[in-house]
Parts: C-alpha cells; sequence; structure tokens
C-alpha cells in the first residue's frame, strides 16, 4: 500500500511577519476604539502628540512626496524619461495619505469628527489649511491613479475623460502637496519656546519642503528597487542613476540651508552640550549627510546596490529628523519623558504593513509599471507585470 504525503504549504518568513503585524495590529485598535487612548499610548495632557503624529502623519506625508515631485517633474517640466517610474510612484503616494488619514483616525481623541474641518471653518489654523490640503490632494491621487483602473477594465471613455483634465489636475495637485508639506513644518512655528534651538528655525516650512522633495527621490529609488525583487522585474538603473543626481543636489541644498541657518543663529556651540538632544541631533546629521558623499560619487549611483542603500540612509535621516522635532525637540519644554508603549509600536507597524499589502495588491492587479519589451525566442515580446 503505497501511502501519500501532502506537502504543506510553505509559509514565508516575510509573510508570517506580516500576519503577525496585522494581528497585533487589530489587537492594538480594539484596545484603542475600546478604552480610548489612555488604554494603548503613554500620551498625557504635556506630551499630546506622540509617534501616531510624529511618524505617521510628519513622515507618513513626507515619504509620499515622491507623487508630486515625479508628476512636476515628467508632466509640467516635460522630462518624459522618468514616465516608467511615475505610476508607481503616485501609487505610493496614494496609498500613504490613504495610510496617514488611517493614522490620525487612530490619534484622535474624536475620530468620528474628523470631517468637521471640510465644513466648520477656521482660516486662522495652520491644522485647517493642513487638513484641507491633504483631503484635496489624496483626492487628486486617486484622480491621477484612476487611469490604471480605468485600462485594467478597459474603459475608454473614462480614459479619455481623465486625459481631458489631466493637466490641470497635476498642476493642481503639485500646488496641494507643495502648500501642506511646508504647512507642517508651520505648525512648530507655533512653539518657538518649547522646541529645541537645534531644530526651531523660522525657515522650518522651507526644511520642512525640502527635505520633503528629497526623500520623496529617495523612496521613488527604494520603491523601484522593492519592485523589481519582489516582481521579477527589470531594475530602471539609468534613470535611478539620473533620479540619483538630482537627490544629491537637493540633499546637498537642504543641508547646506541647515548649517547655515544654524550659523546665522550660533547654534553649534551648542553641540558641545553632552545631552540626548545634541546626540541625536548628530545622528540625523550623520544620517543625511553620509549618503550625500556617496551620492556625488558616480561608482555609487552606477552600482545598483550601493545606490538602494544610500537611499535608505537618506529616508532614515528624514525620519530622525521629523521624530526629533515632533518628539526630542519638546520633551524638555514639556518636562516628561515620552516613550510608546508596545500598542502604539504595533499599530505604526501595522499600517506599514497595510500599505506593503496593498502596494503588491495593486500591482498585481492592474497595469502599474510600463510596458516593456524583452526578447523572448529571438522575438520582441511586450509584456505587462502581472
Amino acid at each position: 500500500m503505497t501511502t501519500i504525503t501532502m506537502a504543506r504549504p510553505r509559509v514565508r518568513f516575510w509573510h508570517l511577519v506580516f500576519y503577525i503585524l496585522i494581528a497585533a495590529g487589530l489587537y492594538a485598535s480594539w484596545l484603542r476604539f475600546s478604552g480610548g487612548l489612555g488604554a494603548v499610548t503613554n500620551l498625557s495632557d504635556a506630551f499630546p502628540w506622540g509617534i501616531w503624529i510624529g511618524f505617521d502623519v510628519l513622515c507618513g506625508v513626507g515619504l509620499a512626496a515622491g507623487g508630486f515631485t515625479l508628476v512636476a517633474t515628467v508632466h509640467i517640466f516635460n522630462i518624459e524619461k522618468y514616465k516608467p517610474i511615475l505610476r508607481p510612484a503616485v501609487l505610493t503616494a496614494f496609498l500613504g495619505y490613504l495610510l496617514v488619514i488611517l493614522a490620525l483616525l487612530f490619534d484622535l481623541g474624536r475620530p468620528d469628527r474628523i470631517w468637521h474641518p471640510l465644513i466648520m471653518w477656521n482660516p486662522r489654523s495652520v491644522m485647517f489649511e493642513v487638513g484641507w490640503c491633504v483631503t484635496l490632494y489624496t483626492t487628486v491621487l486617486f484622480l491621477e491613479f484612476l487611469p490604471a483602473v480605468f485600462e485594467r477594465l478597459r474603459w475608454k471613455v473614462g480614459l479619455s475623460w481623465m486625459r481631458a483634465i489631466s493637466v490641470p489636475l497635476m498642476i493642481a495637485g503639485v500646488i496641494l502637496s507643495t502648500l501642506h508639506q511646508s504647512s507642517l513644518g508651520s505648525l512648530f512655528l507655533l512653539v518657538p519656546h518649547k522646541l529645541n534651538a537645534l531644530w526651531y528655525s523660522p525657515y522650518l516650512p522651507l526644511f520642512f519642503f525640502t527635505s520633503a522633495v528629497a526623500v520623496g527621490l529617495a523612496m521613488t529609488i527604494f520603491e523601484s528597487w522593492q519592485s523589481s525583487k519582489a516582481f521579477g522585474r527589470h531594475l530602471e538603473a539609468p534613470l535611478l542613476n539620473s533620479l540619483a543626481r538630482v537627490l544629491a543636489v537637493v540633499q546637498s541644498t537642504y543641508l547646506a540651508m541647515r548649517l547655515m541657518d544654524l550659523w546665522n543663529r550660533r547654534m553649534f556651540a551648542r553641540l558641545a552640550e553632552p545631552g540626548v538632544e545634541t546626540y541625536l541631533f548628530l545622528l540625523e546629521m550623520g544620517l543625511m549627510g553620509l549618503p550625500l558623499i556617496l551620492l556625488f560619487q558616480s561608482r555609487v549611483r552606477h552600482n545598483p546596490r550601493a545606490l538602494y542603500w544610500a537611499a535608505i540612509m537618506v529616508i532614515f535621516g528624514f525620519v530622525t529628523n521629523r521624530l526629533n522635532v515632533s518628539v526630542t525637540g519638546i520633551e524638555r519644554a514639556a518636562g516628561v519623558s515620552y516613550f510608546p508603549k508596545w500598542t502604539e509600536i504595533a499599530v505604526t507597524l501595522c499600517i506599514i504593513a497595510v500599505g506593503f499589502g496593498l502596494f503588491q495588491l495593486a500591482v498585481r492587479r492592474l497595469p502599474v509599471f510600463e510596458e516593456q519589451e524583452h526578447a523572448v525566442g529571438g522575438k520582441l515580446v511586450t509584456a505587462r507585470a502581472a
């Protein structure tokens, strides 16, 4: 008698990590909406903004900046060579903004009132402007990505409509994104006596906007690398090399402005003072300065793996800056020490996992990537990403 052994399905490591993060996030979500903010966070009246604002919102909005950067490059400045990586960047931006809105639902004490700024106007409030810009720009990103859905459905009428409104739509998107990327920096102009002088500056809106452009380019490189590995695609190495040169210029401009601002405000002497703020500031500068040195080297830009890790350092430098501004730089003035509970971290990691999952689902179901021609049996065959 022959015994047939059924092969068990192989669970990949990252799939297991994904399911664990989703499970932990769902449990933390249940605690948050059943027990309130106090049940899942270390927030207080003295320190009301934590990782859900510092990372999920301030970092999330910046990390999604690749969409408006590439839309402006391709459609406004008419640099068509970057078109093959435009749609993935728009998808990343759209998902990023959706997840930022999701994170706000967790952070707000009354998430059911998130729609109030849309009808209860307060034009003197920076948060009012940010709320409206984020809402409108998310709508614009949805419309910019909609042609991919129409192509999948083969709806020619819808595609013709989208082409008719594409130019004003893209111009509106660039304007809206520019406004709220800088406005997030304007929020911290309201607390000159609370934010540590290493990070407070009257130029914070300009710093936030410039760093968002830089990290948007870095995220495009990161997304292209990850997509090539996950979906077996050809890496657009020449485009990423060109993008890296732009990133090097933008990043150097940003760092030059930061250092000039510190010099003009005579803040360099503070770097000799021992303390957590000084150490984290130096870490931030190191994470931003080291990739800048690498990106100006041709051999690094032409090495996809080295370029990928340089982009990773730019991203981590950006995240460190945003957390320093929103958490580290305010702790001393608040008189409290804040570290997120594991449930706060679980929600954040769950949101990130959802973003990766949605991106993968969209790529597998929709024509996200440009059509590519590759040789099969000596013939040229047009193929889409599966």
